[in-house]
Order: C-alpha cells, then structure tokens, then sequence
C-alpha cells in the first residue's frame, strides 16, 4: 500500500513527515473566523493482500499509515457494533445498530486518533504531544500517551467537565487551563508548538486526526459485511465526520462497498455552524456556541470545509436538535439499551427521533455513540431529580 497526503482543497500531495500539517498553498487564504484552509487527508493506494472477513484487524491495520509495530499496547477500537432490542421495537427500526464507542480504554472514539498519532509519534521518535480540546481529546490523548511513553501537553477550556480534567491529570498529562472558549484553546496551542515545538494532535490541524478515526468506518463494514444506508454521528469539528467519509471512500475505490451510506450531521442548535452552512451553500460569521454539549461545541469547525464537501458530494443530511432534545434522548437511550452516553453523543438518537421519517423500516441504520456519559454527569443531572 502507498500512502500520502492530499489537501482537501487544491489536490496537491506531500510526503507523510512529522512537521507537515495544512496545505501552505491554500493556508495563507485562511480567516481567523472561518475554518481551516488547506486541511489534509490521508490517501492510500493499493489493494490490501488482506482478506477483512478472515482478520477484520490486520486488514484495518493495513489501511493506516504507520506499521502496527509502532502502536502503543492499549486496546483502541474494535468495539461493538451491537442491537439495542428494545429500541428497534420502539422506533420499529428492525435493522438498528450502535457502534459503542464508549468501550474506547478513554471513554472515547478520541481514543481512535490518539492511537495512530501515538503510533506516528513513536515511529519517528517524538517524545512530546501538544493538544486542544474540550475534554475527550485531551483525556484520550492523555491516555493513550501514558501508555506510549509520551509526554502530553494540553490546553483545555476551564469550563470543560471536571471527569474530563481529572482523567488527563490521572494518566500524568500536563494541563493548562485556558479562561475563554475552545477555539482560544486551539490558538493557543499552536502558539505552544511554533514557540516550542512537539507534535501537535489538534484536530483537523494534524491529517492523523482524520485518518485515525476512519477506522470506525472500517469497523462498521468489517462487522456488517456491507455497508450501511445511515449513520448518524454528532458533529463538532466535523473531523469524526470527515473519518468516516475517509473511511467508507477507501472501502468504495477498493470494490468492498457499492455505494457511501447517508451519513446525517448531527449538531447542537447552540452549535451548528457545519449545518448551517449545508443549509446556506456556505460558511457565514461564526456564532458563539451555547450548548451542554461541551464535546460538539465548537465557534468555528476546524474540518469545516472538508465535512461540507463531503456531505454535499455524497447527499449527507443536517439534522439540528436542541438541548432539551438531546437531555431527552440521553435518558431515552440509557433506560432503553443500558448504554449511558455523554449529551453529545446522544445527540444521534435525538437525531434519529427528529429524521425517523425518512428512514426506512428494513434500512441498516448505525448510531455512533461516542463517549461516555460518567465523562460528564453534570450534564446528565439537568434531567433527572436526585
């Protein structure tokens, strides 16, 4: 297999090297209040040797572009895809599935873009990575770090969940609270690595961060043997997004799809800037986030212009709910499936609940839950009376 990076805009390719990060052709057309110009993906030519249904695991590996020798001893990805009885009767959806990603070693499908940044890392010998996040990232990164051998910088807004910080404190991360939103976390981050250099993970900003989370993808065909007619996934930055559209186009050039599933952006009202521009044909001035849900809560999408691309090119849809729509969803699918998943992530079923009527009774719908709801139980108090 041949891998390289591609931008996202121009079509110009580098080489797969530690400092390359953003296109710089299409970079300096960037503003501060848009999201990133010049975004890379990964891109693998080839055809695996591999059979996916005889070693779903070495086939995935065979897809990333680092050797599975350089990855970190923890057990990242390969989590359920499994059938919530009671919630296919209730919304009579026979073909549903959750992809349970809070079973991530984290708490987090996060866990998925650390693992290969780790991997990169120790393979070109970097002993110190630099991250911005709301929580899950800089846990995740955090944690899969300690289990790398590698040191870990992070700047988190000091409104994230306090489950978030205690995780990336335990794991031995150094931590800098940043009064103000995430995306001034992200700036400064940056700042860091120019000033000091190390390996910065920031998502979108680092192409791993893409390519890592096309896994999930990866998984989901390798456990349904086909791909699905929907997936709905909550969306932030939209680099999750961008993964699994990463994903589900490698397995298409391959021939082991026939087509790319509908994949429905999931966002917040308070936050919902990929949506909006889906609805709009483009990216207007940002508006302030406001949203319990700290994990998709974002001004401007980093991936931004890559996840609009994507939705556009293969018919994905925007389904935009409500806070008091996710808190609902969030109990609906704890006392339906067992599964305790933080507000961001049960913003799919309430996104589900919102476009039930444009699903199919026999469609194979996936809802990607991604964290973990003990991550953030102030959130999940709003709802419930102790």
């Amino acid at each position: 297999m041949r891998f390289y990076y591609q931008c996202t805009e121009c079509g110009l390719t580098f080489d797969i090297k530690p400092n390359v990060r953003l296109c710089p052709a299409c970079r300096s057309a960037g503003r501060a209040d848009r999201p990133l110009r010049g975004v890379l993906e990964t891109i693998c030519e080839g055809q695996p040797a591999i059979d996916p249904a005889t070693d779903p695991i070495a086939f995935i590996h065979e897809l990333l572009p680092v050797e599975h020798e350089f990855f970190p001893s923890i057990p990242v990805g390969m989590t359920p895809l499994w059938k919530p009885e009671n919630l296919r009767k209730q919304l009579d959806l026979k073909n549903l599935f959750i992809k349970d990603d809070t079973l991530n070693p984290t708490g987090s499908l996060k866990d998925r873009a650390s693992y290969l940044v780790a991997a990169f890392a120790k393979k070109y010998r970097i002993d110190n990575i630099v991250v911005a996040s709301t929580g899950n990232a800089a846990s995740s990164m955090a944690g899969v770090g300690a289990a790398a051998g590698i040191k870990v910088k992070i700047f988190i807004p000091d409104s994230a969940p306090k489950a978030k910080m205690v995780q990336a404190l335990q794991y031995g991360a150094d931590v800098t609270l940043v009064e103000g939103t995430y995306d001034l976390a992200f700036d400064k981050s940056i700042e860091y690595t120019d000033k000091y250099g190390g390996m910065n993970r920031n998502t979108a900003y680092n192409p791993l961060t893409l390519e890592g989370k096309k896994t999930a993808a990866l998984e989901i065909f390798t456990e349904l043997g086909k791909a699905p007619d929907h997936v709905f996934v909550p969306v932030g930055d939209g680099v999750i997004l961008g993964g699994l559209y990463r994903g589900f186009c490698d397995l298409l050039k391959m021939g082991f799809i026939e087509k790319v599933p509908i994949i429905h952006s999931v966002q917040a009202e308070g936050s919902s800037a990929i949506n909006r521009a889906l609805a709009d044909g483009d990216f207007s001035d940002p508006l302030r986030s406001d949203t319990l849900a700290d994990s998709i809560s974002v001004d401007v999408p980093r991936n931004g212009y890559f996840a609009l691309k994507m939705l556009k090119k293969y018919g994905g849809a925007g389904v935009t709910v409500t806070d008091e729509e996710i808190l609902s969803a969030q109990q609906m699918l704890a006392s339906s499936t067992g599964l305790f998943a933080e507000p961001s992530s049960s913003s799919v079923l309430a996104g589900l609940l919102k476009a039930r009527d444009k699903i199919s009774n026999n469609d194979i719908t996936v809802l990607l839950v991604t964290g973990s709801g003990l991550k953030d139980i102030e959130g999940a108090m709003k709802s419930i009376d102790i």
